[in-house]
């Protein structure tokens, strides 16, 4: 990893809703390579940081960069993977064509999806282990298969950096293994993975970065670093009593 190459540099970065700040002066720096969680509690702005990163809702004041450039710019190095909750899983496709859509940006919205296009949505979903699903409608899937679906469409955009909102949410423990040996391999390519996280049980053992937030940025680096009872308690203003692993 190149400590001196950042993927994402996050300046300034405020949001408002109804003029109250959800963020407020934000800024961290990423690392190529990392994995990295954004921790907070509920309400901390964690969705919003990524939704405001990737220009899906408006900034009050702020700047991104991506790679140095802006998203707009940089959008083909960017993969992202919503909250399963934010999708409308009746709509009648299949799980093969929503893994294509991750190809439309090359394409363009004319051209339509080819043999080759097929084939590489078929290797992204032999990837996640779902293969024998892609003719499946998507209202047929389970949690787990739901958001293997969305790493997919993720993986075959092939991009640099990956934003995943709260991939473990609600899944068993045998997608959630498999997502987190997903992130490895993307790490172990140099990619960069940004993931809205909730359990601070493995946070240690899944990520090597780590950013605290609550509106604010309490902290944000090497999770080895960063990662104490004294920034989450500040972060969580005070209201875990699950941090005794951390000092022992």
């Amino acid at each position: 990893m190149n400590d001196t190459r950042h993927a994402i540099e996050v300046n300034d970065l405020t949001v408002a809703y109804h003029s109250k700040p959800v963020l407020w002066d934000v800024d961290i720096d990423v690392p190529e390579g990392v994995l990295m969680a954004i921790v907070g509690p509920n309400g901390a702005g964690k969705s919003t940081l990524i939704k405001a990163i990737l220009g899906l809702i408006p900034k009050a004041s702020g700047d991104v960069k991506i790679y140095g450039k802006s998203y707009t710019q940089a959008r083909h190095l960017v993969g992202y993977v919503p909250q399963r909750g934010s999708v409308d899983w009746d709509f009648p496709t299949s799980v093969l064509d929503v893994v294509m859509m991750g190809l439309y940006y090359q394409l363009g919205w004319v051209r339509r999806p080819g043999r080759r296009e097929r084939e590489m949505a078929m290797e992204a979903l032999e990837h996640v282990g779902i293969a024998d699903l892609a003719h499946r409608q998507i209202s047929q899937l389970s949690g787990g298969q739901q958001q293997r679906t969305f790493l997919a469409r993720a993986l075959v955009q092939d991009a640099q950096i990956y934003f995943m909102d709260e991939p473990f949410a609600a899944v068993d423990a045998i997608t959630e293994k498999a997502i987190v040996a997903l992130l490895q391999e993307l790490r172990s390519r140099q990619k960069t993975v940004i993931v809205v996280h909730h359990d601070l049980q493995t946070v240690e053992e899944y990520f090597d970065w780590v950013t605290l937030l609550n509106v604010e940025v309490t902290a944000s680096g090497a999770t080895k670093e960063v990662f104490t009872e004294d920034n989450l308690r500040r972060t969580y203003g005070g209201r875990i009593n699950t941090l005794t692993r951390i000092a022992g």
